[in-house]
């Protein structure tokens, strides 16, 4: 975040909006793109037995059965998905190899050494996938489950459909056009295993889906000035994903430039320099200040106070929700100041470690304030403070102050006000994916969908308020 220096227009209820009135096949609160939040089994689907594949380099072990299953599974998908969309015939990859990058004699990936290779590639000129067995699939399951790992090797497997379909060159758009729709074609996979399909895997569409989501986030570019950086932002890692859930993989194929440049709108995409971090710490004058500019987005009838001795307000009407809850009863705002802080702390990875479980940063402090702020909204507009819809709309909500604040917004806020760095977004929705408390109701109850959730926070971004007023009213 960062405060602005430059006079501007007071907004009234901001709307960017989409062309038409915003319509979804997840607007009802308890489906996922048309599927039942279910909360069943997430992982490798028992008593199935293994695929057998031929890997290069394997131990035997469990990751490379795992890997070699989801390559099973992923080639099961594609050889039916593959010869509909692009009308020729599926060629599966010619080779498995797998690889420890503490060996210094290893098996070669693409050519190279993959000693101190700690990563899942696809290799076009010999057609193969490879991945690290020891510390890269290892860590992703810990963290994030066997199908997240899956996920991982499903988006390889869409540069080799990329590859032999010949589309999106690797030349074109800077390698983001490749790395969006690979994702995308992950997330078509992922559909397909959470409605039962796939031979060796199970997905519920609650944590399990959440987990996968959550893992795009970590495992994403975490430097937008870096020009070696293709892969996207978190958000645009998690919208592409969601498209080819929701759409399949027909929608994957119309990723292109021109569609990546509408997701990113207005909203920021580099550093002004290298010194910027984006990081404003959570003070009372912070917490003030994006105070202002929410009013100055939302002019409020009956704005609510702020307080900032403590979230515990002794509501009637309303549980506390640490660290800031908001009162219908008194129509206030209190914040645990400290505690905000603590969850807008930037996290680093650990010694050991090569990604976080969980993004965090400032703006996952300041979007929990904006949604409780959006609290206020609904209540000066009549609305139902306790229900799955309150808990949407307060994410959707959210996302139009979010995208209010870009430095680059259609209306600039006034002086003294806040402004969006890049990377916020991300932090935003790894907050939306974990703890969902930015998407919840009065009483901090949230949906079980962090899918939902980010769908919300996504659209009050890129459609504004009328598109929030449009779908979860």
């Amino acid at each position: 975040m960062g405060v602005l220096a430059a006079t501007a227009v007071v907004l009234s209820g901001c709307a960017r909006s989409v062309d038409g009135e915003a319509a979804s096949i997840y607007d009802d609160p308890f489906k996922v793109a048309g599927l039942d939040a279910t909360s069943g089994p997430s992982g490798a689907r028992k008593g199935a037995p293994d695929a057998g594949l031929p890997v290069t380099g394997t131990d035997d072990g469990e990751i490379d059965t795992m890997a070699a299953n989801a390559v099973s599974d992923i080639e099961s998908y594609w050889r039916t998905e593959f010869p509909a969309l692009f009308q020729r015939k599926f060629e599966p990859v010619e080779e498995l190899i797998s690889w420890d990058p503490r060996d210094s004699d290893g098996p070669r990936f693409c050519g190279d050494s993959t000693e101190e290779l700690l990563n899942a590639g696809y290799c076009s000129t010999d057609h193969t996938i490879g991945w690290d067995r020891a510390l890269l699939l290892p860590e992703v399951v810990e963290k994030f489950g066997v199908v997240a790992a899956v996920f991982v090797l499903a988006h390889e497997y869409g540069h080799a459909v990329q590859t032999k379909a010949g589309i999106a060159d690797e030349n074109v758009g800077g390698g983001i056009v490749r790395e969006q729709q690979a994702d995308c074609f992950a997330g078509a996979f992922m559909r397909h295993i959470a409605e039962g399909k796939a031979p060796h895997f199970t997905l519920n569409t609650s944590d399990g889906l959440n987990k996968v989501l959550a893992s795009a986030v970590a495992i994403g570019d975490t430097d937008p000035n870096d020009p070696d950086n293709v892969h996207g932002s978190a958000f645009e890692r998690v919208t592409a994903t969601q498209i080819g859930f929701t759409d399949g993989p027909a929608a994957c194929t119309r990723i292109d430039e021109k569609e990546i440049d509408s997701r990113r709108a207005d909203l920021p995409q580099r550093f002004a320099d290298d010194s910027d971090d984006g990081e404003l710490p959570v003070t009372d004058e912070s917490v003030e200040a994006f105070f202002t500019s929410f009013q100055q987005i939302f002019d409020l009838s009956d704005p609510p106070t702020l307080q900032l001795d403590g979230a515990d307000l002794g509501c009637a009407d309303a549980d506390v929700t640490e660290p800031v809850s908001y009162c219908p009863a008194t129509n206030t705002i209190g914040v645990s100041v400290d505690a905000l802080a603590e969850r807008g702390t930037p996290g680093r990875p650990g010694r050991r470690e090569l990604f976080q479980t969980k993004l965090t940063g400032d703006y996952n402090a300041y979007v929990l304030l904006a949604s409780r702020y959006t609290l206020a909204l609904q209540r000066d507009r009549g609305d139902d403070l306790h229900s799955p819809q309150t808990a949407l709309r307060a994410a959707c909500l959210s996302g139009v102050i979010t995208g209010a604040l870009s430095p680059a917004s259609p209306a600039t806020l006034a002086e003294g006000s806040v402004w969006l760095s890049p990377g916020d977004l991300d932090e935003a929705v790894s907050g939306l994916l974990t703890d969902g408390l930015a998407a919840s109701d009065v009483n901090g109850e949230t949906v079980p969908s962090g899918f939902s959730r980010v769908d919300a926070f996504r659209t009050g971004v890129l459609g504004g308020e009328q598109a929030c007023e449009g779908r979860y009213r």
